[in-house]
């Protein structure tokens, strides 16, 4: 096994380290959530931090990690007589994108529990981070029902398992990491509320910082113990300093004049509900402890709002996370400053292996440790209109810390582009802005899926009603009781049974089929063309799209984007979870030219034929937008009508559940967006149509509009 990467060498990214450190001095401040590109080494300094961390003594052969002074009375592997215990280092546990429920929380033999009575019970990923740290990498794209555990055990401290009446609980407290590249998608607000803290990375664009990033990541590789060991200094200090922290915490005293001022700040940024108060209240007493002070300050105050609000300040997903700092400051000095009590000196800063050169220490530098200088309520240098300096290149996991160089001035945003002409493609125009999004009804696809859980298209799934029994395909995870009874029940007598107790052998257990939604890839096919320019009609098309990018996100789906314009189509977005990305390429899409319709649903029927061997079970729904003209044939030539016709006709033999948004407008209509709705074998919807009642059931029963997709389903 490599030697773990050293969180001392981790290069710059002050805000990441502080709200580690933070949690690893009062766990209670609930988990910090990493957001950044890739390439950032997010993963490398979560997984870091657990050799900081003081060890924890367990109950001797205790699965379930209880403290020996106070045993959890409710254990699985109780009672414990209280008395001595051995230590051990806290554990780091990560749980993988993909695992099962039953690996997270923990299984039962359910043919002992039936046949026998007896609670045998594998413990989970939960039973194993208590007391310790639970890293779920890639956050955003964990199943929805692991979520929920997730959710759950962490705001009741404990993990329940039930299966048939039979039900097992035991403790689970646990300090919740979580990383992140938005790219792939956001998370649920539900979860995104629940961690403590939030931290944005990305790497920095300087050549020098670049540079040492590199410098680092070559020497671990080339020899990990040797490069850990130049370290290990710098992490017992950290590691001590922790400890001194966590023994100072209880004496920390937060008063009114600082409650006070966190109850304004949380009033004035208007963050929902209660728990922004709790929590920074608790990361401004973790700061005092871990600066070495026993009093809270307004700097106190200031830091922790900038790692608690910013992700709760989200009205809506396509909102970016974020702070306004001026108005932070002008909220915290209208509250007079109070005087703080003299503090005992602190202990000066430890120094790198090479006394404070570019590789001099955790900051590279003597004012650059986890806490920045002996100023500032041990709050490093903070700018977060910058971006952030960062722990590794693109395509590392860890690096350097030079003196932070000084920043570039920041360019003055380009000017909007002039409307331009080009021979081929006609004259473009400029970008308009979308009109406010609003509700839309539920689109969906028709038939029973076997996609990914989500909220859209009706589907087989872990989690819903149940409709059925059947045999285990592998570990049994939700059992059919009475289906099991039924097929144990005429072997009985062959059985020898004897007594009360029903004798269950494996080839009896069935498991409960359910049925609930999934989440699709839902295509979008944007028309961009000159018969679409017009700026209010643009608008108003640009709002519908945004309208259902918003549905999509809350019912968890893939999307995707395809523009077409001038002489062919462009896929503006490949298929991501990211709506808030499909977004902002649809805020910039210019539009303008001649209607290649054909080369837009050739794009569409490529992309979808890619996607189906990448994720197979996950279904498409085709969302076109368009007014149905198609005056270009591309590079193809011909005439442009009937080659959008074949290619119309191409995805409805392929049984592509499409919906055609029909963008014309004006007193004399064509009517030529119902045509293409025919071709495609779906249902047509105007604009307006979409906020209207009727079309409830339009989309979401189109197997009543298309009897090629009612003999698909």
């Amino acid at each position: 096994m490599s030697t773990p990467y050293p969180f001392t060498a981790v290069v710059g990214q002050a805000d990441l380290r502080l709200a580690l450190l933070l949690n690893a001095v009062s766990p209670a401040v609930g988990g910090v959530l990493v957001r950044g590109e890739k390439g950032t080494a997010k993963s490398t300094a979560v997984r870091a931090l657990s050799a900081l961390l003081p060890q924890v003594d367990v109950v001797p052969g205790c699965r379930f990690s209880c403290a020996p002074a106070a045993p959890d009375p409710a254990c699985p592997d109780g009672p414990h007589e209280s008395g001595g215990g051995a230590a051990r280092p806290a554990r780091m546990v990560e749980l993988p994108v993909g695992a099962s429920e039953d690996r997270l929380v923990g299984a039962l033999d359910i043919e002992r529990a039936l046949s026998e009575g007896v609670k045998a019970f594998e413990p989970g990923l939960l039973a194993d981070a208590h007391r310790g740290i639970l890293y779920v990498d890639e956050v955003n794209l964990l199943h929805d029902h692991l979520i929920d555990l997730l959710l759950d055990a962490a705001a009741m401290g404990a993990s329940y398992v039930e299966r048939e009446g039979v039900s097992v609980r035991h403790a689970a407290r646990f300090l919740l990491v979580g990383t992140m590249n938005p790219e792939e998608g956001e998370l649920r607000p539900q979860l995104l509320d629940r961690f403590g803290l939030t931290v944005e990375v990305a790497a920095s664009r300087e050549p020098a910082q670049r540079v040492e990033v590199v410098r680092r990541r070559l020497a671990y590789e080339d020899d990990s113990a040797a490069f850990a060991a130049r370290w290990a200094g710098d992490e017992a200090d950290v590691r001590t300093r922790v400890v001194a922290a966590r023994e100072l915490l209880g004496r920390v005293v937060l008063g009114d004049g600082a409650l006070m001022q966190i109850a304004a700040t949380c009033a004035a940024f208007e963050v929902d509900g209660m728990r922004a108060d709790i929590v920074m209240a608790r990361t401004a007493t973790a700061l005092a402890a871990w600066a070495g002070r026993t009093d809270v300050r307004k700097e106190d105050v200031r830091q922790a709002a900038l790692l608690a609000l910013p992700h709760r300040r989200r009205r809506n997903p396509f909102d970016a996370p974020g702070l306004d700092e001026d108005m932070l400051d002008e909220i915290l000095d209208s509250f007079p400053d109070e005087e703080p009590e003299p503090d005992p000196e602190p202990e000066p800063e430890p120094e790198g292996p090479d006394d404070g050169g570019p590789e001099g220490g955790p900051e590279g530098g003597p004012d650059g440790g986890p806490d920045g200088g002996p100023d500032g309520g041990g709050v490093p240098p903070q700018d977060h209109g910058r971006d952030p300096a960062p722990e590794s290149a693109p395509g590392t996991d860890g690096g350097a810390d030079p003196a932070d160089p000084a920043e570039p001035e920041q360019a003055p945003e380009p000017a909007p582009a002039p409307a331009r002409a080009d021979a081929a493609d006609g004259p473009t125009q400029a970008a308009v802005r979308a009109a406010d999004p609003f509700r839309t009804k539920m689109l969906s696809v028709p038939g029973l899926g076997e996609g990914a859980s989500g909220r859209r298209s009706r589907a087989r799934t872990a989690h819903g009603r149940t409709t059925g029994a059947q045999r285990p395909r592998g570990q049994l995870t939700k059992l059919h009781l009475a289906a099991t009874i039924q097929a144990a029940a005429p072997h009985q007598l062959a059985r020898g049974r004897s007594g009360r107790g029903l004798v269950v052998r494996k080839d009896d257990l069935r498991q409960a089929t359910r049925e609930g939604r999934e989440g699709n890839l839902v295509l979008f096919v944007v028309d961009a063309s000159g018969s679409m320019a017009a700026r209010k009609r643009m608008g108003a098309v640009k709002g519908a799209v945004l309208s259902l990018l918003l549905d999509a996100y809350q019912r968890r789906d893939k999307v995707g984007l395809i523009t077409f314009r001038g002489t062919g189509a462009e896929l503006a977005l490949p298929p991501t979870s990211s709506v808030d990305a499909a977004a902002a390429r649809l805020e910039r899409l210019p539009t303008g030219g001649r209607t290649p319709l054909a080369a837009g649903l050739l794009k569409a029927h490529e992309v979808l034929r890619v996607e189906r061997l990448r994720d197979p079970s996950r279904r498409p729904l085709l969302v076109v937008v368009t007014d149905g003209r198609a005056t270009s044939a591309g590079p193809a030539g011909g005439d442009a009508r009937a080659l959008a016709r074949r290619a119309a006709l191409l995805l409805q033999g392929e049984h592509v559940a499409s919906v055609v948004v029909d963008c014309e407008s004006g007193p004399v209509r064509l009517g030529l967006a119902g045509v293409l709705a025919t071709d495609l074998g779906g249902p047509a919807v105007t604009l307006d149509g979409l906020r209207a009642d009727s079309l409830a059931g339009l989309v979401k029963n189109v197997r009543t509009s298309s009897p090629t997709l009612r003999r698909a389903a």
